[in-house]
C-alpha cells in the first residue's frame, strides 16, 4: 500500500510534509538557536540575524520556541490517535462476534461519547487529573474512539457475512484466528483512513488546548502557546501569528491529504489504479 500511496501526487506531498514535521519533532529542540525559555532585553523585536522571527513579549526567541514546541504538539497528536485506535477498534471488531449483550453495551457507550462535547470534557477531566498533555490527550482519544468503533464495526460486519468466514467458524476456527486471517486485512484500510484523519483532528485539539494554556505548564513552549502569545501583541507584530498558524494548518492539511490518498488506493479504487499503472507501463514498453 505504501508504494501505491507514494505513486499519487497527494500521497507524496502528504508524506513530505509529515516527514518534515516529524523531523522537527525529533530534532527541533536540538536545532533551536537559543534557549526557548530564556528571555532577553530585546522585547517584541522584529526579524533579524540573531532572531529570525523576532522575539516575544518576554524577549524569548520565537524560532527556538517553535522548534522546541514541535515535539509536544506532535506527540500529543500521536497519543490521541493511538488511544482512539486501541479503545475503538478492538470493541468494534469484537461487537460482531461476542453476542447481543456486548454489542448493545458498546453501542450505547459509543453513542454516549459522541453526544459529549469532547473539548469541554477534556478541559473538565484535565482539571480533575492535573494540567498535563498526557491526561488531556488520553481523554480526547477516548472521546474520539467512537469513530474507530463504528468504522471497524462496519467493515467487520461486511466481512462477517462472507461465506469463507462463516465456513471457517463452522469448521471450528476461533474468533481470534478468523479476525487475524480474514477480518483484519479488510478492516485495515478504513482504519488507516480514520487514523490519518484523527491525527489531524488530534493536532487541532492539542493546538486548541495549548492555546488556552491547558495541558502544559508555562513557560513550556507549544505551537498553540506561541500563537496565543502572538495574538496578544498584534499592534506591535501583526505578522507574528502567521508562522505558527501555517505550521498547524500544513500539518492538518497533510494528514487529510494522506487520508484521501489511503482511501484512493484502497479496495476497488486501489486495484483499478494499480491496473491502470500496469497498463501504462506496458504501453510505454
Amino acid at each position: 500500500m505504501l508504494r501505491r500511496i507514494l505513486a499519487l501526487p497527494t500521497g507524496r506531498i502528504a508524506a513530505g510534509i509529515l516527514l518534515a514535521i516529524a523531523l522537527l519533532a525529533v530534532l527541533g529542540p536540538y536545532l533551536a538557536p537559543h534557549d526557548p525559555l530564556e528571555g532577553g532585553p530585546d522585547i517584541l523585536a522584529g526579524p533579524s540575524g540573531a532572531h529570525w522571527l523576532g522575539t516575544d513579549y518576554l524577549g524569548r526567541d520565537v524560532v527556538s520556541r517553535l522548534l522546541d514546541g514541535s515535539r509536544v504538539s506532535v506527540l500529543g497528536s500521536l497519543q490521541v490517535s493511538l488511544v482512539a485506535l486501541v479503545v475503538g477498534v478492538v470493541p468494534g471488531i469484537l461487537s460482531v462476534y461476542l453476542g447481543a449483550t456486548f454489542e448493545w453495551v458498546t453501542l450505547r457507550l459509543a453513542d454516549t461519547l459522541i453526544a459529549l462535547p469532547f473539548l469541554v470534557f477534556a478541559v473538565a477531566v484535565t482539571a480533575l487529573l492535573g494540567n498535563g498533555i498526557p491526561q488531556a490527550m488520553f481523554t480526547v482519544g477516548i472521546m474520539i474512539s467512537p469513530l474507530f468503533y463504528r468504522v471497524s464495526r462496519a467493515a467487520t460486519l461486511a466481512v462477517a457475512r462472507s461465506p469463507y468466514v462463516e465456513a471457517a467458524l463452522i469448521s471450528g476456527a476461533s474468533i481470534g484466528w478468523v479476525v487475524r486471517r480474514h477480518v483484519w486485512g479488510k478492516v485495515l484500510p478504513p482504519i488507516a483512513v480514520a487514523l490519518a484523519t484523527t491525527a489531524g483532528t488530534g493536532f487541532v485539539v492539542v493546538s486548541s488546548l495549548t492555546f488556552l494554556g491547558i495541558g502544559v505548564q508555562p513557560p513550556a513552549p507549544t505551537w498553540g502557546g506561541v500563537l496565543a502569545a502572538d495574538l496578544g501583541y498584534l499592534s506591535f507584530r501583526p505578522w507574528a501569528p502567521l508562522v505558527p498558524t501555517a505550521l498547524i494548518m500544513a500539518t492538518v492539511w497533510a494528514c487529510n491529504l494522506l487520508a484521501d490518498a489511503i482511501r484512493d488506493v484502497s479496495g476497488e479504487a486501489g486495484r483499478a489504479l494499480l491496473l491502470k499503472r500496469r497498463i501504462d507501463v506496458s504501453a510505454r514498453a
